[in-house]
């Protein structure tokens, strides 16, 4: 009973934060941008990669074969998907970098990606016996901290939807819930923590968001009877 419950959160999970990216991909095209911040994105990648091709052994031994079977088979699409991810921020990122050489931007984005693998590896092994566990949510708490901190830096919903927030959110939860289960796997506070942390800065992006494309509504539909954009929003509007 409880190896088939884990089974459907572990796929609630693998849908939700699929569809996450898919729209992100499509957010992205859309607004010539990229969706995922850019330190978030490496360690999805770099953990993804790990996972499937180097620990996903160490993983299932420790736990039902089949639902890890199965969060394998969900990496492999992730790693799919994140090569629509990857265009995005090869495509548009040195757009949201005008002060940085576009060679410089893709160096250090590749910088980044190296640090990110090596820190993963590295934690991995000093606190996770070798496992990805408990450093995914680590990652998780970084992210969701990240979205509201991309969030402010635009100022704005560009790159940014609705969906992707709360599918991001519920496929987090459904993670969390599958740990619940059977706490005595992963004991400590550190994964409470983490699962705290993730709900509460979760929750709050999409406040925000939902504060921010209100207010970008009321705007447009302001400008629609006829009110004419302050100068101050056509400077704005042209540096996004």
């Amino acid at each position: 009973m409880v190896d088939g419950i884990r089974m459907l959160l572990a796929a609630v999970c693998g849908l939700c934060w699929t569809i996450t990216y898919v729209l992100a991909v499509r957010s992205g095209l859309r607004d010539k941008t990229y969706c995922i911040p850019l330190v978030a994105l490496a360690m999805n990648i770099c953990w993804e990669f790990q996972f499937v091709f180097f620990r996903s052994a160490d993983h299932m031994s420790g736990s039902n074969s089949d639902v890890g079977g199965a969060e394998v088979v969900i990496g492999v699409i992730w790693l799919i998907v994140d090569c629509g991810l990857l265009y995005t921020v090869f495509r548009f990122g040195p757009g949201e970098f005008p002060f940085l050489p576009p060679r410089l931007f893709y160096a250090g984005f590749v910088v980044v990606l190296g640090l990110a693998y090596a820190g993963i590896e590295v934690l991995s092994r000093e606190f996770d016996d070798g496992d990805v566990v408990l450093t995914s949510f680590g990652m998780n708490v970084a992210m969701s901290g990240l979205f509201l901190a991309m969030l402010a830096a635009r100022g704005s919903s560009r790159g940014q939807s609705m969906g992707i927030a709360v599918f991001k959110c519920v496929g987090t939860a459904a993670t969390c819930a599958a740990w619940f289960l059977d706490t005595s796997e992963y004991p400590g506070p550190w994964l409470p923590y983490c699962m705290t942390a993730c709900f509460v800065l979760d929750v709050a992006y999409i406040g925000a968001l939902a504060t921010v494309l209100r207010a970008e509504k009321e705007a447009e539909g302001g400008r629609e009877v006829g009110e004419r954009p302050m100068p101050r929003d056509i400077e704005r509007n042209a540096s996004l």
